[in-house]
């Protein structure tokens, strides 16, 4: 499939995995939109939207970085109104923002879970409402979600119930939508089978769990790929490796963030 001229639209982009799927489809020629909080540098946390229009022009791609809160409805409606004015259109999404905290019940202040459920659960859902009618008139349109396969076992949700329903609410996006949408929009998720080298496994793990990661040119790898399908190619929970080794990749050695090391599993694969 030929990106150039393709317009994407991606929540989180300002690094990480959002980042880097804008990077490897910037290359193809691909317009950006860059949807993330981050305009101002964090103190604890790499990147901001410009600099990820400034990287995105560098790799071929044109760049429109907006601020934008997923769960702010005015601001998603407002951020898919400008991509459309710039470029004319969308022809992909990438639901990509997230929020994460591993607590058990007791410890999981209501603060916290309702930021989990209106990021990643509401937010997903947002942002696929605004961009659906943009969608529906594109040539082979696909929303990706970054969300793990349903499977409902105890073992998935006992350590932190409220993380666990707010990934799989994104889950529940593409059995629906992929549905409701067949034929029409491709839906997919994805998800990395080991931990991947961001800022959030970061501050989880610190350096021993960034070394035990793999990079995020793994999940971009993928997402282009699936990208690549058919509108029909939908529906699909898929994790990284499975699906490149489908692909026909066999070497995955250059995405380990320290060669040789020893990965650290995902959680809910």
């Amino acid at each position: 499939m030929n990106f150039k001229g393709k317009t994407v639209f991606i929540t989180g982009a300002s690094r990480g995995i959002g980042k880097s799927i804008a990077l490897r489809l910037a290359a193809e020629g691909a317009n950006i939109i860059i949807a993330a909080k981050t305009a101002e540098a964090h103190p604890k946390l790499e990147g901001t939207i410009h600099q990820t229009a400034e990287e995105v022009e560098k790799a071929g791609g044109k760049a429109l970085p907006l601020v934008v809160d997923v769960r702010e409805e005015t601001q998603v409606y407002e951020a898919v109104k400008q991509a459309v004015e710039k470029f004319g259109g969308i022809d992909i999404l990438v639901n990509n923002a997230s929020a994460i905290q591993l607590t058990d019940t007791l410890s999981t202040d209501m603060k916290r879970y309702d930021l989990m459920h209106h990021v990643n659960t509401r937010g997903t859902f947002l942002c696929s409402k605004a961009c659906i009618p943009y969608l529906l008139k594109a040539e082979n349109p696909h929303v990706l979600n970054l969300s793990p396969p349903l499977s409902m076992e105890t073992k998935w949700f006992a350590p932190h119930v409220a993380y666990t329903m707010a990934k799989f609410g994104m889950s529940m996006c593409v059995l629906g939508m992929s549905g409701e949408f067949k034929n029409k929009i491709a839906f997919n998720a994805l998800w990395p089978r080991t931990t991947i080298a961001t800022a959030a496994v970061n501050m989880l793990g610190g350096e021993a769990m960034m070394n035990q990661s793999r990079k995020p040119a793994i999940m971009s790898d993928a997402a282009f790929a699936i990208f690549s399908k058919p509108v029909s190619f939908s529906g699909n929970f898929l994790v990284d490796e499975d699906f490149l080794r489908s692909e026909g990749v066999t070497d995955f050695e250059h995405y380990s963030n320290v060669p040789g090391s020893k990965l650290l599993p995902d959680f809910f694969v």
